[in-house]
């Protein structure tokens, strides 16, 4: 009969038959690898799902299972250990990014919930971003100075005034997107503290922060490649974040 280590969906040890938590690198009881694991990068890393981590703590489990999962270890196991070294590694460091990231990090376990994020998600499935009601006018102005410098650009021309302008435009949308990370940390704690509908409350804040943010890093990162001289389409349809 199998025992329990821990309070998850059990899983038998390939090793020694004991049970595991299914998110488990390692066996608990013998210690060898386990195969690449089922749950989330939360359970992985070994940490709570929640917003406001503990980033020195997540770094610090990170190198921990990073020098465990080293190939070198592994030189005389068997060739599934040797692959789930590899494979068990990717995932540690796609789960350590992923976690790191505070953007990354709020729209992965909101997703884990539910919640519909990304381009393909705004403007009904349309795949262009919405435009905030309060920017309109100020992108549409911002479009026109777009084309205006890239034909300055095709022609050799060179208009300081609208490059002043232009990147003061990018510094007002810089600071929107700063008082958007601002919001998104007060709805961490919301989130994090918060029951079940406080919680629901707060994924829909969150999701129309990420939705806004979004749009203005695609606003920044245009008037960026424009004063470069690099190409970029309009920006009421650009993708990214």
């Amino acid at each position: 009969m199998l025992k329990v280590l821990d309070s998850a969906v059990p899983v038998a040890c390939w090793s020694c038959a004991v049970a595991h938590n299914d998110a488990t690198l390692f066996c608990p009881h013998c210690s060898k690898i386990q195969p690449p694991p089922g749950g989330d990068f939360f359970f992985v890393l070994g940490l709570r799902p929640r917003l406001n981590l503990d980033l020195a703590s997540l770094e610090n489990e990170f190198h921990r299972l990073s020098r465990k999962l080293h190939p070198d270890r592994f030189a005389r196991a068997g060739e599934n250990e040797k692959e789930w070294s590899l494979a068990n590694t990717a995932l540690l460091n796609d789960a350590y990014r992923t976690l790191k990231n505070p953007i990354t990090r709020t729209e992965y376990l909101l997703k884990l919930h539910g919640a519909q994020i990304g381009e393909e998600h705004s403007a009904n499935g349309t795949g262009a971003s919405r435009v905030p009601r309060d920017l309109l006018e100020e992108v549409f102005d911002l479009n026109m100075q777009l084309e205006e410098m890239r034909m300055a650009h095709k022609t050799g021309a060179h208009d300081p005034a609208l490059a002043q302008t232009m990147s003061e435009t990018r510094k007002r949308f810089e600071d929107l997107r700063e008082t958007v990370d601002r919001d998104l940390r007060t709805q961490w704690t919301a989130w994090d503290n918060g029951d079940e509908p406080a919680r629901q409350a707060s994924q829909k804040a969150m999701v129309a922060l990420l939705d806004r943010r979004r749009y203005l890093s695609n606003l920044v990162r245009d008037v960026t490649e424009t004063l470069d001289g690099k190409h970029a389409s309009g920006v009421f349809n650009q993708r990214g974040r």
